[in-house]
């Protein structure tokens, strides 16, 4: 019997029950895989925030900045940079270097900040930092928050046989106190001694020099660095252009329309003959203006030097290098401070005499320079007028006419002396009187910081700070480490926030105590011959030789006037040799050999000082008041300088070594410095 076929109805009710348990089946294995993939989708999102928080901790630990209190300024060096803060009252210096007694070489790359608010140091330390460095340029903007940007420096090893110049780029956050270093492919060659400034969102560095060695390249190529744009771009002038001199530490001051260039030193080189150091005084204006709705394809920013004529004025500093300014920006002004002036004549050794005068210079317009004169107080003035007027007593009632003293208060409340006498005053015992100090103790002069060059100088807001600088002595450099501060405001006086700990020995010290020694020896044997050798007793001995002197004055037609003049000659050569005079001793002391005009031109800053100090005058009035101080002081040199003439003409000396002879004016020889590059 044949089977019956299943309907067609069955067959697609079986077919759809397959299907729909092929379904659940499918969508079982879909929600395992589903687990299981979202699964691993959470265990790779764990990892990756693993990496991130790996990634972070060693980036922090790779610009960890450990700041730290110190005490006082940053130790000795020199060439390192002081620089304003674009937002806050602090001082940032960065780098230097310093050269030790025994030759060796240190260069730093440490970070330090000064508040005056608070009179404090801090340093600050980082990983990621630039490597040591002096000579270097910083410049400050207050864009991103504050960033100090950095380029250039050199670096030795520690006994100088390998030299280094840096061309890295790098800028450091104010915020964070870090570093991070900027690479581009196109930027200024390796150099040190160059200078930056900040105009618009344009870094300008221009200048410096390169020593590979054997010589020193100095260069005069201009370059920019946008800051928004964050790439360099050289600027190449026409050939029938005029621009700066190859030149290193000049000033580099920005100004709304450009930049101020004024000074710097070079060498000039000439086949078979040995450098000779050149200091410059001319003066530039870089011209700089932007156009923004220039052709895009066009750029927008425009160039051009300009030669400033030299001012006219008789403020102007002398021939000087080793004296970079800094900006008062409250005023327009830049600030100069020191300075070296060499007179590279010699074969092996230069000339150099070291300033500690301060100029201005006005920027506006074509440029004017002011001598920035300390202001004596009010208050001392009426001081003096106080005790020159105190009252005197009438009668004391005492009959041997001596007088008697007693004690008063001025009106502020000070101590004075005041003297009475019993005799009429036309009689009365002036020798008696209190002897008046030759110098006033509370002469604002006096808080000037010692003669130096390359100092490092800072304006904030209106008070400038300086800090160290070089001093030489013989042969021998010394670096500085006091810090001075000015009320540029006031004028008043210099405060000295850290006095030196540089001991500088006085030149010939050691040969002038052996010889005094030796004096000593002669005089001990000269008395004992005397005591021991004859029945006669000094006193009596000593009257023919008195006579024989005066009769062989008599024979060569003198007088005892002109012995005098002679005796006064030959203290005043002893007295000029001597080392330790104070510097307004040496400025204001006539050279033989040197006119009146020559004196004045030296010592003119000194006298322009005295005569501003008791003379109501300014301007032209009161340059004549200094003069006619200068003349006066001359006036009364001039018989001894002229017999120490004499003096040295008998001995065989022509005019150069006259001066040299009679005192070293200010001067040291010293050789050849790596600072003058």
């Amino acid at each position: 019997m044949a089977k019956k076929k299943p309907s067609a109805a069955k067959a697609k009710a079986k077919a759809e029950k397959k299907a729909r348990t092929a379904q659940k089946v499918e969508k079982k294995e879909k929600k395992k895989s589903g687990k299981s993939k979202l699964a691993d989708e959470e265990d790779d999102n764990q990892d990756l925030e693993g990496i991130l928080d790996q990634m972070r901790r060693e980036w922090e630990e790779a610009h960890r900045v450990t700041e730290e209190l110190v005490e006082g300024p940053p130790s000795r060096r020199a060439n390192a940079t002081f620089t304003a803060s674009p937002d806050g009252n602090y001082i940032w210096a960065i780098g230097g270097e310093f050269f030790s007694d025994d030759g060796k070489a240190y260069f730093y790359n440490d970070v330090f900040r000064y508040s005056p608010e608070k009179d404090e140091w801090r340093k600050f330390v980082s990983p990621t930092c630039p490597g040591p460095r002096s000579a270097h340029a910083v410049v400050a903007t207050s864009a991103g928050g504050g960033k100090l940007f950095l380029f250039g420096g050199e670096f030795s090893s520690l006994y100088q046989n390998s030299f280094h110049h840096y061309r890295d780029f790098w800028y450091f956050d104010i915020s964070t106190q870090s570093w991070d270093r900027i690479d581009t492919k196109t930027r200024p060659t390796a150099r040190s001694g160059h200078r930056m400034a900040i105009w618009k969102h344009y870094i300008v560095l221009f200048g410096g020099f390169y020593d590979p060695g054997y010589t020193t390249n100095y260069l005069n190529d201009l370059w920019l660095f946008d800051i928004q744009e964050y790439e360099w771009k050289q600027i190449v002038m026409k050939d029938n252009e005029r621009k700066p001199s190859p030149r290193s530490g000049f000033s580099f001051l920005p100004t709304p329309e450009g930049i101020i260039l004024h000074g710097g030193y070079c060498k000039e080189y000439s086949k078979g003959k040995r450098p000779i150091g050149v200091m410059l005084d001319d003066t530039w204006f870089l011209k700089l203006s932007l156009n923004p709705e220039a052709d895009p394809k066009a750029d927008p920013l425009t160039l051009k030097w300009e030669r400033r004529k030299r001012p006219s004025t008789a403020f102007a500093p002398s021939l000087r290098s080793g004296c970079t300014m800094t900006l008062w920006a409250a005023k327009g002004m830049g600030i100069m401070f020191g300075g070296v002036t060499d007179e590279d004549k010699h074969e092996e050794t230069l000339e150099s005499m070291f300033h500690n005068d301060l100029y201005g210079y006005q920027m506006s317009g074509n440029g004017r320079w002011v001598s920035l004169l300390l202001k004596k107080p009010k208050q001392e003035r009426g001081k003096k007028k106080a005790v020159q007027n105190v009252p005197v007593k009438q009668k004391v009632g005492r009959e041997d006419g001596d007088y008697e003293e007693y004690e008063d208060e001025d009106e502020v409340g000070n101590p004075t002396m005041a003297y009475s006498y019993d005799i009429p005053p036309k009689t009365q015992k002036l020798e008696e009187a209190p002897a008046q100090p030759e110098v006033d103790p509370n002469d604002p002069v006096l808080t000037t910081p010692a003669p130096r060059y390359n100092a490092m100088l800072a304006v904030l807001r209106n008070t400038l700070y300086i800090y160290g600088g070089i001093f030489e002595r013989g042969s021998k450099e010394y670096t500085l480490d006091d810090f001075y501060a000015l009320h540029l405001d006031k004028m008043d006086k210099y405060v000295c926030l850290k006095k030196s700990d540089v001991a500088i020995p006085v030149e010939g010290e050691e040969e002038s105590s052996s010889d005094e020694d030796d004096r000593d020896d002669e005089e001990d044997e000269e008395d004992g011959e005397r005591s021991d050798g004859g029945d006669v007793p000094d006193s009596v001995e000593q009257e023919p030789v008195e006579a024989e002197e005066e009769v062989e004055a008599k024979k060569e037609g003198g007088s005892f006037v002109e012995q005098d003049l002679r005796a006064k000659a030959t203290q005043f050569l002893g007295v000029s040799k001597d080392a330790a005079r104070s510097p307004e001793d040496v400025i204001s002391t006539p050279l033989p050999g040197e006119t009146l005009a020559m004196f004045y031109a030296r010592s003119r800053e000194h006298w322009t000082q005295k005569a501003y100090g008791t003379s109501d005058n300014r301007g032209k009035l009161l340059r004549r008041d200094g003069f006619a101080l200068a003349e006066e002081r001359y006036a009364e040199y001039k018989p001894i300088l002229e017999e120490v003439e004499r003096i040295l003409m008998e001995a065989g000396l022509d005019e150069e070594e006259m001066k040299r002879s009679a005192t070293g004016s200010g001067k040291t020889s010293v050789g050849q410095s790596r600072n003058r590059r």
